[in-house]
């Protein structure tokens, strides 16, 4: 089943006076005809087994709720009648970051489970 909802993509990092946390917007256009629901239906079916991936669907993430932790919270708006998404995501870029990356990654290579010394 074909995975891609849109084209043309447009990535948008914000930069804020923060401690902790990096922000992102993603813009794009959906396929002609395609419906909020499955837009849910993708992000449900690439993220059901990431273990530090959160959806939160129509309700945009929030950097303090991240923080201090290994996760990535990805929430988005569809436009039906203009055929736009709006995809936010953020992460802690200490302990998602290089840090928790290292971790998990060391696990995986191990063949621990990827979540050990991260929850």
């Amino acid at each position: 089943m074909e995975q891609t909802l849109g084209r043309a993509v447009t990535f948008v990092p914000h930069l804020v006076p923060l401690d902790r946390g990096i922000l992102t917007t993603v813009y794009t256009r959906l396929a002609p005809g395609t419906p909020a629901r499955r837009v849910a239906e993708v992000f449900e079916a690439a993220y059901a087994a990431e273990p530090f991936v959160r959806l939160t669907g129509r309700q945009l993430p929030e950097i303090k709720h991240v923080a201090w932790s290994n996760f990535c919270d990805i929430g988005w708006a569809v436009d039906e009648t203009g055929g736009r998404l709006v995809v936010v995501s953020v992460i802690d870029n200490l302990l998602k970051g290089a840090a928790g990356s290292a971790v998990q990654n060391f696990n995986v290579a191990l063949g621990l489970d990827e979540r050990a010394g991260l929850l």
